[in-house]
């Protein structure tokens, strides 16, 4: 069930997208008086449609190749290659007859809708559920690195004081993307030490080999925290633990907070340890098993799990401005991101995903904040990828129709075919690489 949600969810959030870009497109392209022939979410491979219908004089339909939809405009080379009305002489209705400054407009259309959902729909979340955040104050214990963190120089406890010199106000900032992407400096309180720690800018390749957990991995998303027995299962019921009990060490060792414990246990599976406990201001020592995955069978209370959050709400118009931060932030980190995989800083094979990998990311339950947020996401991934100067792509047409302004006549029809079909083949190939790359990932895992 959780796979049919998981593959629901990614259907429906790509084709909101991909029918509201195309409708930038259609739109743009019918207000210059271009006649649009096609109107299709997915692709009608081989002219196999699973539905269809004409109105007005366009065929709208849904096609059999869930890889993103099109409009078929007239007079314009692109996907279908229909060489037969381009061999026929210039209509006043087509792409071609139109001035190259309008023909431009069509073709940033698509983008330009993509910027503008992303814009309304984190401004509809902000207006809906505000920015929630988890304050410093609710990070006294300071942070737990991951393996990643450690191997830059950090260490369980620490407290981040500014980020490039600016103070650190939420506790979210310490994982936000930008912290991997700009070489960025770490101001750090370690006991009475006062350090800086560089991130060095290669650091987005260990944390996006590992996938959704790579962030984990640098530093734990939730704040440094002590811990308490709530409800017990398994070894740990066995053993004698109960709810209420505290423990204290482990093999002798002392234990303060969550991470030092869970430390302990995952250097000990399949084997047996010694717990110190208190419970009612008497100590036993209790010997239980760890399991293969480093647990012995107790849950925390839930206000250990959740520490205290504060939430901003903002009115209506005050909303917009926060949602646009949000929406242009996730534009900018991609493009970051997209520069370190073409200078070799992150290797592609961690850094791109196919619709396999995007609906891992949706999960295998419906929550509408965050499918919301991920459709948002992914509506500004949609914008800058079709900007980029690819044959084919919305920026690969864009890039032509400026060379042509400026040379002040179009490139043949003969070259513009050519590149359509090296485009063709780069987009084939990159999402054989993106879906391979998904598939031996879920092999290897």
């Amino acid at each position: 069930m959780s796979i049919v949600i998981m593959v629901g969810q990614l259907l429906l959030g790509l084709s909101i997208l991909v029918i509201l870009h195309e409708l930038g497109h259609f739109l743009a392209a019918r207000a210059f008086g271009i006649k649009v022939e096609k109107f299709y979410l997915f692709f009608d491979a081989w002219g196999v449609s699973l539905v269809k219908f004409n109105y007005k004089g366009v065929e709208y339909g849904v096609g059999w190749l869930p890889l993103g939809g099109y409009v078929k405009i007239a007079g314009m080379i692109d996907e279908s290659m229909d060489k037969e009305q381009m061999a026929g002489p210039p209509q006043p209705w087509e792409f071609r007859s139109k001035p190259a400054w309008q023909r431009l407009i069509v073709m940033l259309g698509g983008i330009t809708v993509n910027i503008f959902v992303g814009i309304f729909i984190f401004w509809m979340l902000t207006i809906k559920y505000g920015d929630t955040y988890i304050p410093m104050s609710s990070a006294k214990y300071g942070i737990v690195p991951g393996s990643i963190g450690k191997k830059i120089g950090l260490k369980a406890g620490d407290q981040v004081i500014s980020i490039n010199g600016k103070p650190v106000k939420h506790f979210e900032e310490l994982t936000n993307p930008k912290v991997f992407l700009d070489n960025t400096v770490l101001n750090i309180q370690r006991g009475t030490e006062r350090l800086n720690i560089t991130v060095p800018g290669d650091i987005l390749n260990d944390i996006s080999a590992k996938g959704q957990a790579g962030i984990e991995d640098f530093i734990s998303m939730l704040p440094r925290s002590k811990f308490s027995v709530d409800s017990v299962i398994g070894n740990a019921k066995k053993a004698g633990l109960q709810k209420g009990d505290s423990i204290t060490a482990v093999d002798g060792q002392k234990v303060v907070f969550f991470d030092q414990f869970r430390d302990k246990l995952d250097s000990n599976k399949n084997k047996k340890v010694i717990l110190t406990v208190v419970r009612a201001n008497n100590t036993m020592q209790l010997p239980i098993v760890v399991d293969k995955d480093g647990r012995v069978g107790f849950y925390r209370p839930i206000k250990e799990l959740f520490p205290k959050e504060d939430t901003l709400n903002y009115s209506f118009f005050a909303s917009l401005p926060v949602g646009a931060s949000k929406a242009w932030t996730n534009f900018t980190n991609n493009a970051k991101g997209l520069k370190k995989i073409f200078t070799g800083k992150v290797k592609a094979q961690n850094a791109v995903s196919s619709p396999i990998g995007i609906a891992k990311l949706y999960g295998g339950y419906f929550d509408w904040y965050k499918f919301w947020s991920l459709t948002g996401f992914i509506s500004m991934v949609l914008a800058l990828m079709n900007l980029l100067p690819i044959p084919a792509l919305d920026g690969g047409h864009a890039v032509f129709l400026i060379i042509e302004m400026i040379k002040g006549k179009p490139l043949s029809d003969k070259f513009l075919e050519k590149a359509q079909i090296v485009g063709f083949v780069l987009l084939i190939g990159l999402m054989v690489f993106a879906f391979g790359n998904d598939i031996l990932k879920s092999f290897h895992k």
